[in-house]
């Protein structure tokens, strides 16, 4: 991708296969917010406002955080536009490419990553961004202008219960908690999960209460770098029990998240399924 820097902002000339609201509103992260256009987030105690202009996309960032953060964080270097091509043998992928092609996966910290899906279970979307938005509030590092960083398990850890009640978490406190002090002793490498196989970070991610399929999986997928992880949540068990029994097709193998992700969001969202909502 072309990348042009001015005084204030970078500008991704004509990026291929991505969308700012497809890949920042797609149920992957829950920190960031739209207003009038421009999407505020805060990644790595950075803040970041981007908006998509006619020739690309343009963050308000320097070219040493754009190349040290950014890059990373939407995937850029990963060739979308080759795996889209190969997805769309399978009918189904090919509806949903054709509907909302931009979607990315975020590589996001593994840290926030396993703390917010842990957050998320049994939860919606406006309530999860609340929760994280009191917990960041409440125990994160000022960042100015209203923004906090996400608190770190160290912090998190020397909490108790009911530190955390005004979070409004309810049941999810104490999984958060055992989360923080697994992550803050290193009984839990969430930081090396991506350098193990797949198997043992699953493994690895499940001795921390509360943490299931869907949890470890979301944190492996989003927060862990492993593209092939395949995260299972209602909508993702409706698209398997209803177009894929036998099991995505040969196509998705060794990216499946990509493709999760791209069905998760049509099902979820097609006018196609408006019907059966």
């Amino acid at each position: 991708m072309k990348v042009k820097q001015f005084c204030d902002s970078i500008l991704i000339e004509n990026p291929k296969v991505f969308s700012l609201p497809l890949c920042l509103d797609c149920g992957q992260a829950f920190r960031w917010e739209q207003n009038n256009g421009i999407w505020h987030g805060v990644v790595k105690n950075k803040v970041l406002n981007a908006k998509e202009v006619d020739g690309g996309v343009l963050f308000y960032t320097t070219l040493e955080d754009y190349n040290s953060i950014w890059h990373d964080y939407f995937d850029l270097a990963r060739d979308y536009e080759k795996t889209l091509v190969d997805f769309k043998e399978d009918e189904k992928l090919k509806q949903a490419i054709n509907e909302f092609c931009g979607i990315r996966i975020l590589n996001q910290d593994p840290w926030e990553a396993l703390c917010s899906f842990i957050i998320s279970q049994n939860n919606n979307i406006p309530r999860i961004k609340g929760i994280i938005k009191r917990l960041c509030e409440t125990f994160g590092e000022p960042l100015g202008e209203e923004d906090f960083a996400f608190p770190s398990p160290q912090t998190i850890a020397k909490l108790s219960l009911d530190d955390l009640a005004p979070l409004r978490a309810g049941f999810r406190n104490k999984y958060i908690l055992d989360a923080a002090q697994k992550v803050a002793t290193g009984e839990v490498d969430i930081y090396g999960l991506k350098n193990m196989s797949i198997e043992t970070a699953r493994s690895e991610l499940i001795k921390i209460k509360g943490v299931g399929e869907k949890v470890a999986e979301c944190t492996l997928l989003y927060g862990c770098g492993h593209i092939n992880a395949f995260p299972k949540d209602v909508w993702v068990k409706r698209i398997m029990q209803e177009m894929y029994q036998d099991g995505l097709p040969k196509c998705t193998d060794g990216v499946k998240g990509i493709a999760q992700q791209y069905l998760f969001h049509w099902r979820r969202n097609s006018k196609l399924f408006e019907n059966e909502k």
